[in-house]
């Protein structure tokens, strides 16, 4: 029983060399350097017995054998390239849209444990706006979508509830005589919109000094001093104060992180199990 087997690598290294008649042009090709691929070669050509290559000072030829054996050696490359793309093709993958406003500084820690419930499920993970999200899975682009309580929908398993307050930097100080000063989302945002509203029920004039394009942007705007945002506490850097009962601002609700999702059974449904797991102990914290 012959027991010898081959390196796949030494054989991608000798069909460049073959094919650039070079051993600088293919280590160049391969990103290696010239003694690397020499070093290559000569361990095929020692499984196999023979050689590959006749060395001259001015170029490189085949060797009888070796011309012989490149058909082959390229019939075994692409045998392995229709392999790993099948294997790539039957991976299951499942797409998920985050809200901005949920995603959080613990993202990579629940990404973590998700790949660690299933290493071979392909996760896709978008971050946006709970509309544009939603929008994007009613037209089946998402498997699931985890977002705030969206006006007009009734659908979503409640996972948590957050609550939101008014934040400010530890050393901003609010002007009796001017509006209060506002760094928001970009509308279309929901929170954006209740905060507006509860503002104006209450009569709390009011301005936009900041308009970020995600919460990383309107949190590093409250901690440069430039105004309150309206957030949840655990989407803004340790250290920002509630001031809304010290400027007796409205009081912000409690609102519900919701998952939808149109997963049903087998990985999928697992490793979105395990991320709900997972924001429910941030949310609840």
């Amino acid at each position: 029983m012959n027991e010898r087997s081959l390196d796949l690598d030494t054989v991608k290294a000798f069909i460049r060399i073959a094919e650039l008649g070079s051993f600088t042009l293919a280590a160049d090709s391969l990103r290696m350097t010239q003694a690397a691929v020499s070093l290559k070669l000569k361990r095929l050509e020692d499984r196999l017995g023979f050689r590959l290559v006749e060395r001259t000072p001015r170029h490189v030829e085949l060797s009888a054998r070796g011309a012989g054996f490149l058909e082959h050696a390229r019939e075994l490359m692409a045998a392995h390239e229709r392999a790993l793309a099948l294997s790539v093709e039957t991976r299951q993958r499942l797409t998920i849209g985050i809200s901005d406003h949920v995603a959080g500084p613990e993202l990579p820690a629940l990404i973590a444990r998700m790949n660690a419930q299933d290493p071979e499920l392909l996760i896709e993970i978008r971050i946006g706006s709970s509309g544009d999200l939603l929008q994007s899975y009613d037209r089946r682009e998402l498997d699931a979508v985890i977002a705030r309580l969206h006006a007009g929908r009734d659908d979503g398993k409640v996972l948590a509830e957050e609550q939101l307050g008014w934040f400010a930097a530890p050393h901003w100080q609010h002007r009796a005589d001017e509006p209060l000063p506002l760094a928001t989302l970009a509308e279309p945002c929901g929170v954006r919109a209740l905060a507006a509203k509860r503002l104006d029920e209450s009569a709390v004039p009011w301005r936009e000094v900041f308009v970020g394009g995600g919460v990383a942007a309107v949190a590093a705007a409250v901690m440069a001093g430039l105004g309150v945002a309206a957030l949840a506490p655990r989407m803004l850097p340790f250290g920002v104060v509630d001031v809304g009962p010290r400027l007796r601002l409205p009081e912000m609700p409690r609102l519900p992180v919701l998952l939808h999702t149109r997963a049903r059974g087998g990985r999928p449904q697992q490793a979105l199990a395990a991320l709900s797991a997972a924001f429910q102990g941030a949310i609840r914290g």
